[in-house]
């Protein structure tokens, strides 16, 4: 049924007659119940009367006790200037038994009965006479030997205004007493309404008829009112329904109209007439708008599904297919009308199973998306790889699959080519390094011992430097070459990166793989390469780490002790082979320099670098300054102290020298400012690394923190070793000048010991030297010792240079240096290495290092 009779069904056939019925019930009731309303309302009005005429009897007792002038000349006051204080009503003056009239009104002469006037009580009521004529009286008391009497007539007219008008037509006082039953006769209600009389003896009653001719009226009148109200309600009805029908119902039916004749597979944008000027006007903006959306979110889908490199797919509840888009009828030559209703793998030439795995997703509705990857066995094979997602109604229900398919055979190849050049050296063919570890694991667990030997290759960057990369590239594959030559088929060989090599040998024994490694070397050497005119060739250094029944354990140690091993052919010369030992102490230092890098690292972070002090005896200098050189500690969680030999080295190999090297010298002069009263007649001597004097900003550094805490420079002597002097002698020439302008001393550290020459010792501005402990140990037994210093500290006092001994270690040396003229001596003999913040404890009983 269309909305336009729906609603004149509601109006015309629920609305109309529900109101009518209800009125005309209302009337109905209105007559049935009219008994009940008259009685009602004619208990109100004997109410109404009743209380009006209290208040008459009390004003008339009230004007005598407000009023008490009762002689003539109080008259005008008591009755006022006109006389109209009681309209009708007359004063009357009893002296004894004779009545006197002070005012009469000419046309009622009120004649009082005997026993009113043989009472002598004050009393108020209402009298009647024989002839029927009804006074309101009230007696007063005797004032100055007179009573008044004050009388008011009344009249019909008087009793009929007492209830509303046109409800009663008579109303008389009548002798009796009141009845309390309403008398019904003809169309007058008869009342009896019980009155104050002043005669006691005899009761007096008003009677009062009441018209049914005005209950009537009203009932009439309500009637009336209600039919009214029925007819607005009905007009206003049909007002709402002619409204309705052409603001609403019209408009609707043409809106559902043209929304039933909407194409939704249409390709163009349909829209509805916009009902302007309607209440339906919003709803059809929001539906063309929904529309417009709808189409351009379409347009939007439809784009993008023929114009992507990527197959899709749409199936149905049962797996077969509804729709691919045009990138799938390129690639299977199929058009979208050709496939409907077919099956997945025949249309995909894909392995079975397809179908199945569909409709088994199709199935879980809870699932958001499943990976796919198919060969597609077509003329040309495929690799494809995409997804599987739902297909929902509006409402949520699954009503098919989507399948996007896109096409990584390329992919495929190039990250096979991407991983083989990972997994393989493109120069050598030999596995990298990662491969090699992770092969290594492998080939250890199958073996009951093992063996890695570590190759680097000599002279190789003269190649790369002279010759270029290229001509270096053609050398490494010459010498995989040359390595594999020497191999059966169960060594696993790899390229570590540069000119590293590694092998991994399993069940051999230790002649057997040094036999090896000497075939090996050999034929690497036997590599020769032209280049122009010359002909180049490499040496190589080997290091081997043997493992035992636990080869299958620590394998990636074992291929960094070869390396380390290695590390320590080299250093021995060109083709050399060295076996690891976890005894050699040169080895175990070696082998632990990452670890005690690390080490440094947590050391400065955490503050855990201590300075210790080694005292410097003066024997013939003038100074009077007492000299302390400073050294290095690091102490352990447990309180353990680490000697410098096992870490310096460490520090120095990853380049982390300098850091200590800057922080020893903040904790120098952190201590030195709280110890302001040794300025005077102290010096420390800081070493400072071959690293250091060779870095940027180092002076700069040094004279920061001189600031910083405020310290004479003359405190502060820096010592350095020939060696290192020597190998950045421009830089340490350039910070030895900048240095001592500002006041800062040096020493030159192990004088003797290197390759330096007295040429080099005239050119460096240095205070002090300090001959090595190789000369000056064995000096009281050895001449040549001997004459080694005393021509040392001969040459330096030509050049006014101070000489410290070092090694010192009894009295005997002691005495020969005195006797050369030494100025300074260091040494066990004079004094072994102490905490710094134990230096003269009873003068700075706190020191705080920083």
């Amino acid at each position: 049924m269309k909305i336009g009779k729906k609603v004149v069904l509601v109006i015309f056939g629920i609305f109309i007659p529900l109101l009518t019925a209800s009125c005309l019930a209302g009337i109905a009731h209105l007559y049935s119940g009219i008994d009940t309303i008259r009685g009602y309302i004619i208990e109100r009005e004997l109410e109404s009367i009743q209380s009006q005429l209290n208040k008459e009897l009390e004003s008339f007792q009230l004007v005598f006790r407000n009023n008490p002038l009762y002689s003539q000349q109080g008259l005008p006051s008591l009755l006022g200037s006109d006389g109209s204080l009681l309209r009708d009503t007359q004063l009357l003056g009893l002296t004894g038994r004779k009545l006197t009239y002070l005012r009469v009104q000419d046309d009622d002469k009120f004649v009082p009965p005997p026993e009113l006037l043989a009472s002598h009580r004050e009393r108020t009521g209402v009298y009647l006479d024989s002839q029927q004529q009804s006074y309101l009286v009230s007696l007063q008391g005797q004032l100055h030997g007179e009573r008044l009497l004050l009388v008011r007539r009344l009249t019909d007219d008087y009793l009929l205004s007492l209830a509303e008008k046109g409800m009663i037509t008579k109303a008389e006082i009548q002798t009796g007493t009141a009845s309390t039953e309403h008398l019904f006769m003809d169309d007058t209600v008869t009342a009896q309404l019980k009155l104050l009389s002043i005669i006691e003896h005899t009761p007096l009653h008003l009677s009062i008829s009441f018209s049914n001719h005005f209950f009537s009226q009203i009932a009439m009148k309500y009637s009336l009112l209600a039919l009214g109200l029925l007819g607005f309600v009905v007009a206003l009805q049909l007002a709402l329904y002619f409204w309705l029908r052409q603001a609403l119902i019209k408009p609707f039916n043409k809106l559902v109209t043209q929304c039933s004749s909407l194409d939704v597979g249409s390709k163009a944008c349909q829209l509805i007439d916009s009902a302007a000027g309607t209440e339906l006007e919003p709803l059809t903006t929001n539906i063309n708008g929904l529309l417009s959306d709808l189409y351009h979110q379409r347009t939007h889908s439809q784009l993008v599904l023929d114009n992507t490199s990527e197959v899709v797919i749409f199936t149905d509840t049962l797996a077969k297919v509804s729709y691919i888009n045009p990138y799938a009828e390129c690639m299977l030559a199929l058009k979208n009308e050709q496939v409907q209703g077919s099956s997945l793998e025949p249309l995909l030439c894909c392995n079975l199973g397809l179908t199945v795995k569909v409709e088994a997703f199709i199935q879980e509705a809870d699932k958001t998306a499943a990976p796919l990857l198919l060969r597609l066995n077509r003329d040309t094979p495929m690799l494809v790889n995409g997804s599987l997602t739902h297909l929902r109604s509006h409402s949520g229900k699954v009503i098919g699959a989507a399948i996007v398919l896109r096409d990584i055979t390329q992919q495929a190849l190039l990250k096979r080519q991407l991983q083989r050049c990972v997994d393989f050296d493109p120069i050598t063919g030999l596995v990298t390094r990662s491969v090699f570890g992770t092969r290594l694991v492998s080939y250890a667990q199958q073996s009951k011992s093992l063996a890695i030997i570590y190759f680097d290759l000599e002279q190789f960057k003269l190649i790369n430097d002279s010759c270029g990369h290229n001509v270096g590239d053609e050398m490494l594959s010459k010498v995989a070459k040359a390595i594999n030559s020497c191999l059966l088929n169960n060594e696993l060989l790899g390229r570590l990166g540069g000119d590293k090599f590694a092998l991994a040998i399993k069940d051999r024994s230790a002649l057997e793989v040094a036999k090896l490694s000497k075939s090996i070397i050999a034929s690497v050497n036997a590599q020769m390469l032209l280049h122009g005119d010359t002909a180049y060739r490499v040496g190589v250094s080997v290091g081997i780490a043997l493992a035992g029944n636990k080869a299958n354990e620590g394998v990636r140690e074992l291929l960094k002790d070869a390396e380390i091993a290695c590390h320590s052919a080299k250093q021995k010369g060109s083709n050399q082979v060295q076996f690891f030992d976890g005894r050699d102490k040169d080895l175990s230092l070696l082998r632990n320099a990452p670890k005690w890098a690390v080490r440094i690292v947590q050391a400065i972070e955490h503050n855990e670098l201590i300075l210790y002090y080694q005292k410097i005896k003066r024997i013939s200098s003038h100074s009077h300054r007492q000299r302390l050189e400073i050294l290095l500690r690091i102490q352990e969680s447990d309180g353990r102290l680490l000697p410098p030999a096992q870490f310096i080295a460490a520090a120095e190999r990853f380049k982390l020298i300098v850091e200590v090297d800057k922080e020893v010298i903040r904790k120098a002069f952190l201590w030195l400012s709280l110890n302001e009263h040794l300025w005077h007649d102290h010096c420390l001597s800081i070493n400072l690394s071959g690293n250091s004097l060779g870095a940027e900003g180092i002076a700069d550094f040094i004279l920061r923190q001189q600031t910083r805490f405020g310290i004479p420079s003359a405190c502060i002597c820096f010592e350095i070793t020939e060696t290192s002097a020597i190998q950045n002698r421009s830089r340490a020439m350039k910070m030895l000048l900048g240095l001592r302008k500002r006041g800062f001393a040096f020493a030159l550290d192990d004088f003797g010991s290197g390759f330096a020459s007295y040429g080099y010792l005239k050119e460096m501005p240095v205070d002090y030297v300090k001959i090595d402990g190789c000369f000056v140990k064995n000096l009281a037994s050895n001449a040549k010792d001997y004459a080694i210093v005393k021509s040392v500290n001969d040459v330096c006092r030509v050049m006014g240079i101070e000489t410290v001994a070092e090694f010192v270690e009894n009295q005997e040396i002691m005495d020969k240096l005195e006797i050369i003229g030494v100025n300074y001596a260091q040494g066990y003999a004079i004094g072994r290495p102490k905490p710094l913040a134990s230096y003269q404890a009873e003068i700075t009983p706190e020191i705080l290092i920083a």
